[in-house]
């Protein structure tokens, strides 16, 4: 039965008497926590996924080298084996046959090399012809300049490829060149066959005090020559972190392989991490110049478009051969401290894999979790033709509220209602979601999800939409707000959010689906337009109880035609032994 969101209010503001709840000047909650409040202990069993990837143990960061080879997924990952705070870093590895279920095994590229022995750190696995694999990736040198490695599998017979031999001539890329700077020349691309029928691949790096993608171009994957000019580069920042150049067919799922010819029409994406995000550029790669060119040049970096809009970094896709889509990883940090993470003993996971291809437009990449995902569903509880009235609240009953798979459409019973889009907001949008949270009445909006909240909605994670008009187009706002996530005092909590174009004359439903993992919320917002992974850390996690609810706060009406949610079964991620 729908629940007035107001008598939460109510139930919260009656609490600020004993818990130094204030009201802020614009109705916001802020919630003050004296020293003198306890709360459970962070370092808890609790926090740790259940189906997302994470090592049992230690530090983990970039994926690197993702691919399907001869039936067999492997996930290679940036791996501190010496503890849980970044450093000491060597190539972790586990194996899968179905992305979700992970099967740990030994190091597979250690710093015991002149060339790799100050880090083995971000790069990318290539399939040769003839079913060659090979894999690029920089080393850091005694002198700490950061070069590029060559190592190939030891073992072909050995189905999980658990061992590898470095080449003779590594480090086969070094620092060297006008205006490259040695320290800023790292995470190697995946090859791609140029125009002259020979390999290429791009390396991060600063030029001239330019963020540039470097080309370099070989006859048999081992032997390199610099191009005289970068696959691209801008001088909007002075360094990109892991590249990734890939080919997208407008409106279509399925995935390109680099290595084969690509169609006419099809665009290419270049992806890089700065800004402690990821962000993307649509073109075409020029085969005359050998070049990258964007569809669109925005000078202001804080526009440009992300591959996800929440705690995400160094991303890597590939090519699935298995299934024909393409497929990326990434990273998503703890947001406790340092000491916490020491205390626990493990720190960071890797997003959800998700296909991404590119919409019909060929303006913007969409993303949804692999389908693999769909395997641990259990426990399906199903509502269909809800109402939620301004102040609605919908309590979603009868589905483990720490281990879910949410899906749920929003269809708008008017559009009249949409307040005025100020383009200023994109330059800010996570502050826009801070002064538009989710108590904070709208025309249309907002609306969305309450997970992991604590009886009294003293703690809760909101994820909702916001829709605005334009001069010629309706603006929809995603937000996932942590600010109230937690009773936790230190926490980094953000109000994440995204901006994604949606023609509400033609379709009147927004759809939402957020996986809930214990300490990680990662939602998919307008069918994959905007995607949000967030960590959170609920006293209500420990304690065992928390709620889940669809609310609406805005003035206009909102339907829901179809709420569906499962249960999550726990995933084999890691587990020892099983190998």
């Amino acid at each position: 039965m729908a629940q007035s969101w107001a008598f939460f209010l109510l139930v919260v503001l009656c609490f600020c008497c004993v818990s130094d709840l204030i009201c802020g000047s614009n109705g916001e909650r802020v919630f003050l926590y004296p020293q003198s409040q306890k709360v459970s202990s962070i370092v808890s069993q609790r926090y740790r996924t259940a189906y997302h990837f994470q090592p049992p143990k230690n530090w983990i960061n970039d994926p690197n080298g993702p691919m399907y080879y001869n039936g067999i997924y492997h996930e290679f990952y940036q791996y501190n084996p010496n503890g849980s705070v970044w450093g000491n870093i060597v190539w972790g590895h586990s194996v899968s046959t179905d992305l979700i279920n992970w099967i740990p095994l030994e190091t597979a590229i250690a710093r015991d090399t002149p060339s790799d022995i100050n880090g083995c750190w971000t790069g990318s696995a290539t399939i040769l012809p003839g079913n060659r694999l090979v894999i690029i990736y920089t080393g850091a040198d005694p002198e700490k300049r950061q070069v590029q490695n060559i190592v190939v599998p030891k073992n072909m017979s050995d189905p999980y490829l658990r061992e590898w031999t470095k080449a003779g001539n590594n480090p086969v890329i070094q620092p060297v060149g006008p205006g490259l700077n040695s320290g800023q020349f790292r995470d190697p691309t995946t090859g791609w066959v140029g125009p002259d029928g020979l390999w290429r691949i791009a390396v991060g790096a600063e030029l001239n005090g330019d963020s540039a993608a470097l080309l370099y171009k070989s006859k048999d994957f081992l032997n390199w020559t610099r191009v005289d000019h970068p696959l691209y580069s801008s001088n909007s920042s002075s360094m990109w972190e892991c590249p990734d150049f890939f080919a997208v067919l407008p409106g279509n799922s399925g995935g390109l392989d680099l290595s084969a010819a690509i169609p006419n029409g099809a665009k290419h994406v270049l992806k890089m991490s700065l800004d402690s995000c990821d962000k993307y550029m649509i073109g075409v790669y020029d085969l005359k110049s050998d070049t990258f060119i964007p569809d669109t040049v925005l000078d202001d970096r804080r526009l440009w478009l992300r591959i996800d809009y929440g705690n995400f970094y160094a991303s890597k896709s590939f090519f699935d051969s298995k299934k024909g889509r393409r497929i990326i990883w990434g990273w998503t940090n703890e947001t406790d401290s340092s000491l916490d993470d020491v205390a626990k003993g493990w720190a960071g996971i890797h997003a959800i894999p998700r296909t991404i291809w590119l919409d019909s437009h060929g303006k913007q990449l969409l993303q949804w979790p692999v389908e693999e995902v769909e395997s641990l569903r259990g426990n399906e509880i199903n509502h269909q033709g809800l109402e939620l009235k301004k102040g609605g609240l919908f309590e979603i009953k009868g589905t483990d509220s720490f281990q879910a798979d949410v899906e749920i459409d929003f269809e708008l019973t008017s559009i009249d209602k949409a307040d005025p889009f100020d383009p200023s907001w994109l330059l800010d949008v996570e502050k826009h979601c801070r002064e538009a949270g989710a108590s904070v009445n709208g025309g249309i909006g907002p609306f969305g999800l309450v997970v992991l909240a604590s009886d009294n909605m003293e703690e809760h994670t909101a994820v909702h939409f916001r829709v605005y008009k334009s001069e010629q187009k309706y603006m929809i706002l995603m937000c996932s707000d942590l600010r109230s996530s937690s009773l936790r005092p230190g926490l980094y909590t953000p109000a994440y959010g995204g901006f994604f174009e949606y023609d509400l004359e033609k379709e009147k439903k927004i759809s939402l689906r957020t996986l809930i993992d214990r300490s990680a919320v990662e939602s998919f917002g307008g069918s994959g337009r905007v995607c949000i992974i967030a960590r959170v850390y609920p006293v209500a996690v420990v304690d065992g109880v928390a709620h889940m609810y669809a609310f609406n706060n805005g003035s206009a009406t909102v339907r829901v035609p179809q709420l569906r949610a499962w249960s999550m079964r726990r995933a084999q991620v890691n587990v020892k032994g099983m190998e």
